[in-house]
């Protein structure tokens, strides 16, 4: 890995430097609380890890963090797992969400957007006395402080009012997007046993409408825990016997009454992809979210009320979950509830434009698409109050970031490119956005505050400008609290802990910089290692998937039973490509030249598809225990694959080989 400095891509100005929230909280903190005045953005990091108590004061204090009572001290245990923060007190996360509703009452605090692109506002008064409402129904239903509350349920605003009420009362939300099938559902549902569903008739994506009430009716059978069905007639449909109706619950003009709980009174429950088994069940705190993303979404995304935050996310991915507390900072969110490239690639884009969004949040699948599709995003729709563009889901290839600045510089004024990762895991970012830092390809601008993120060897040494595992060695607020049904907290240990005892390890291969930035390079758990070497299998597909034919690659590495090593590379051409001889040999000669002759695999082989996870990130270990024979029930969870028929080319592969 070079050392060198090369120009960066995009550098902020003086102006944007100085008006940035995380400068101010600098010069606050600096008088407040002895953080360095000088120094810039790495002098307030590390005194951040080195203060970890001190800053995390200083963050509920700069946001009026309101605890209606007080805690004793910011860290008790600080082991991991087990960290214990802001012992004593007490508050509430939707009281935080809700609070912009006493002075914007008839300003927007949702926009929500369906396939015809025309954004329709929630104001900041309705979306407070719906709450206000459902969370009265959901006490006049029994539901009480830890009860589970689920949603099967797209990106609309009935969403966010149900997971707010939930939080209003206590209650622990989970949801799930309705294009999950009813056994994805239940895997993640029956684990934590909800007492109320909320459910949609069906949803509307890529201009048709897809009926799901044979699937509710499922989950209403096999989920034995319900006391009751909320129908929400998404297409117009009446409810179910037996179900009650969202308008109903929905209608009383009362103010919210917020249970006042512990700072590590469950909020939420997330979960794994669950591609190997069943996912697991990540419970994560309401004041650890509340503080962790009022720090992320407040400093690292420096959004606050004149903003118009919009992310392209489902129910059934973390994002969403962000998105949300986008709330938090008094900020407009953007709700968008369709297919991301319905009527064509450029949809988000005009999204954006029609909404006014100021943080523009994509997938890095997105950017690279539409880079394909030869969209011309600044030239063909009006950006030009989208401040930043922000990638997630995987890591952003240089290409990416090159094609981001050349096509908004060539329109107008360059924009800040936050390629930002993190994790289900802790709902937020190890690394990523930093809006007074420059940004360089292909690389995050740096770790996070309060996160001390490192790159280590197998022997827990540090390195620098060299691949190493993700590790975080101090505790974060939204690291999980437990996993559910985890009694012993072996399978929460297990799963982060059991590399480096007390550190967190996150199953990343990264480099952090010697100038502290921090480079992606693809899941550590299914690592290609070549005679000792290892390698990142992003850094493969950024090469490969910049030649036009190749719609999208997975490489795997494969141990064999003789002690040898297979690495395959399966490509999933575009319409109208070839696998023939002349792109055998481009395929290998561009990861020749771009990487290196280690990277070049065994084999190229043509597949008819790549498949993901329900949040559409590609799955490499269960396609190698499919190599190596392992049959297909006990390989994958099936209810955890986007296309579940892709799987049988891979098993039919491995026993060919066998």
């Amino acid at each position: 890995m070079t050392t060198t400095n090369p120009p960066p891509l995009w550098q902020p100005d003086r102006e944007r430097v100085a008006r940035a929230r995380i400068t101010k909280f600098q010069a606050w903190a600096a008088e407040r609380h002895g953080a360095p005045a000088d120094g810039g953005y790495a002098a307030l990091h590390r005194w951040s890890v080195d203060r970890l108590d001190t800053f995390w004061q200083a963050v509920t204090e700069w946001f009026d963090v309101g605890f209606s009572t007080p805690y004793a001290r910011v860290l008790g245990d600080r082991s991991m797992p087990g960290a214990e923060w802001f012992p004593g007190a007490t508050l509430n996360y939707a009281q935080h969400a809700l609070r912009a509703a006493d002075t914007r009452a008839d300003e927007p605090a949702l926009l929500h957007v369906d396939e015809t692109h025309e954004p329709r506002p929630v104001t900041w008064s309705e979306l407070r006395r719906q709450v206000g409402s459902l969370a009265t129904e959901l006490r006049a239903l029994g539901v009480r402080p830890g009860d589970r509350v689920s949603g099967y349920l797209p990106n609309v605003p009935q969403a966010v009012v149900a997971l707010l009420a939930t939080a209003a009362v206590g209650g622990v939300w989970t949801s799930c997007a309705p294009d999950f099938g009813a056994r994805s559902v239940l895997d993640r549902f029956q684990q934590v046993e909800p007492v109320v569903l909320f459910t949609v008739d069906g949803y509307r994506y890529g201009g048709k409408e897809h009926d799901r009430r044979d699937t509710v009716a499922e989950l209403r059978r096999e989920l034995p825990t319900l006391r009751a069905v909320v129908h929400i007639p998404l297409l117009g449909t009446e409810a179910p016997e037996g179900a009650l109706d969202w308008s109903a619950l929905t209608s009383a003009d009362v103010p919210p009454v917020y249970e006042q709980v512990a700072f590590d009174h469950p909020l939420w429950v997330l979960y794994s992809s669950g591609t190997t088994g069943l996912p697991k069940a990540i419970v994560q705190s309401q004041g650890g979210i509340l503080v962790e993303h009022l720090k992320q979404l407040g400093l690292h995304c420096d959004l606050g009320p004149e903003d118009r935050f919009f992310w392209y996310t489902s129910t059934g991915w973390m994002m969403w979950n962000f998105l949300v507390s986008g709330l938090l900072t008094g900020t407009t969110i953007v709700l968008y509830d369709g297919s991301p490239g319905y009527p064509d690639t450029g949809a988000q884009w005009r999204i954006a434009e029609r909404t006014g969004a100021t943080l523009f949040g994509t997938s890095a699948a997105y950017v690279m698409a539409c880079r394909k599709a030869d969209v011309h995003p600044a030239r063909d729709f009006d950006l030009s109050k989208v401040q930043c563009v922000a990638t997630t889901g995987s890591p952003l290839p240089p290409d990416g970031f090159r094609w981001l600045h050349d096509e908004f510089a060539a329109n107008g004024p360059e924009r800040w490119i936050a390629s930002v990762s993190g994790g289900t895991d802790v709902c937020s970012c190890f690394a990523g956005a930093v809006p007074t830092l420059p940004v360089h390809i292909g690389e995050l601008q740096a770790p996070g505050l309060g996160t001390d993120l490192q790159s280590w060897d197998p022997s827990g040494n540090p390195l620098v400008d060299e691949v190493g595992e993700l590790v975080v060695t101090n505790p974060m607020p939204s690291m999980p609290i437990r996993f559910w049904n985890d009694p012993d907290g072996s399978r929460y240990h297990d799963s982060y802990f059991d590399t480096y005892p007390g550190v967190w390890r996150h199953g990343d291969w990264i480099t952090v910089t010697s100038r502290g930035s921090v480079i992606i390079h693809g899941r550590s758990d299914s690592t290609l290692n070549r005679q000792g070497v290892r390698m990142g299998s992003a850094d493969i597909y950024e090469a490969v998937e910049r030649l036009p034919e190749i719609r999208e690659s997975l490489v795997i590495g494969v141990e064999q039973p003789d002690g040898g090593y297979w690495m395959p590379l399966f490509v999933h051409l575009t319409p109208g490509a070839v696998l023939d001889e002349a792109l055998l040999k481009r395929i290998k000669q561009t990861i020749r030249e771009q990487l290196s002759p280690r990277h070049v695999p065994d084999e190229v082989i043509e597949v008819p598809g790549v498949p993901h996870t329900l949040t559409g990130k590609r799955i490499e270990v269960p396609v190698k225990r499919l190599l190596q024979g392992s049959p297909l029930e006990k390989a994958v969870n099936p209810g955890s694959i986007d296309n579940l028929d892709l799987l049988s080319f891979y098993e039919e592969l491995a026993r060919k080989r066998a």
